[in-house]
């Protein structure tokens, strides 16, 4: 389904570095290649700075910054990892409040890896169940939430859907959740 997204502009929360890039570029290409547009959000305008693990890969420009928008120039949210990014993310209050204004929206969030700290910061997990890389387990059960190890959980249980995955291997079932569900809530609106 080509089109699956058309009409559809979708965010990517990025710090100014530290991003995983695969979490970043592959979510992106099944965005773009379903008809959606993305748009890299930055806290900073420029470039930002991926990697791949510990060693720095390529740089992507930044289409807008967290202070120039909001949820409402959005139809959803995606939140690549990495360590680094959603740890810089989660002590940015403006990147903290754009995030959390998918969820006052009922807009669909989509989390992978180590992304939901900016959403345990956001206080948007509560009540919810979703998984990360392991290390978060903690973070997100005392920030109210259910923590599972899957591949992949769709969260429908709040204001809105969070797709959540674990790590780059969940990638393949992770874009396709997101897509598929994205594409559910423009039927929906």
């Amino acid at each position: 389904m080509a089109d699956e997204l058309n009409g559809i502009t979708v965010a990517f929360l990025v710090a100014p570095e530290g991003i995983e890039q695969v979490e970043l570029t592959e979510p992106w290409r099944a965005v773009e290649e379903t008809g959606g547009t993305p748009k890299l959000v930055s806290t900073s305008d420029g470039e930002v700075q991926a990697f791949n693990h510990l060693d720095a890969a390529d740089t992507f420009s930044v289409d807008a910054t967290t202070d120039s928008v909001s949820a409402a120039d959005f139809d959803a949210l995606v939140l690549p990892g990495g360590v680094a990014n959603p740890d810089f993310l989660r002590t940015d209050a403006s990147a903290v409040a754009f995030a959390k204004g998918f969820f006052d929206a009922g807009k669909p969030v989509a989390a992978i890896c180590h992304a939901p700290w900016t959403l345990v910061e956001a206080d948007v997990v509560r009540g919810r169940t979703l998984t990360s890389w392991p290390s978060l387990q903690t973070d997100i059960r005392n920030a109210g939430a259910t923590w599972v190890d899957e591949e992949l959980v769709v969260d429908r249980d709040g204001p809105n859907t969070l797709i959540t995955s674990r790590k780059p291997d969940d990638l393949a079932v992770f874009d396709a959740a997101l897509v598929a569900e994205f594409g559910r809530s423009k039927v929906s609106n």
